[in-house]
């Protein structure tokens, strides 16, 4: 059977990187912070960890853009992650990544959607 292009199909999975373990994520929780253009190629790759709205686009281009889990390691922190995950707008495909390695992000999604 042919591929009828379908952009959900296996051949077009972008991959994403994820986290070996969320206690591998030790990056800044303060200050601010410059992505290099590998993760964030804008223009406005300076994000204030310390400004809530600026915190949560840094945090979608690390996970959405990254291309190991050293960069994942590098500018993410677990605690700041749990606490964002339910506001995150990411990709179904790599929130679900996540959510099978980590059962913890899929439990607040469940706890965030049903409150």
């Amino acid at each position: 059977m042919a591929d009828s292009g379908d952009v959900s199909s296996p051949r077009y999975r972008r991959p994403y990187a994820v986290a070996g373990s969320l206690e591998l994520l030790r990056g800044p929780v303060s200050g601010v912070v410059r992505l290099p253009a590998h993760l964030d190629w804008s223009g406005h790759a300076e994000y204030d960890l310390d400004a809530p709205g600026r915190i949560v686009d840094l945090y979608r281009a690390v996970l959405v853009e990254a291309a190991s889990p050293q960069d994942l390691y590098a500018f993410l922190n677990a605690a700041v992650l749990r606490r964002l995950w339910a506001v995150l707008w990411l990709p179904a495909q790599l929130r679900r990544a996540w959510e099978l390695k980590f059962p913890v992000l899929a439990e607040i999604t469940r706890i965030t959607a049903t409150a």
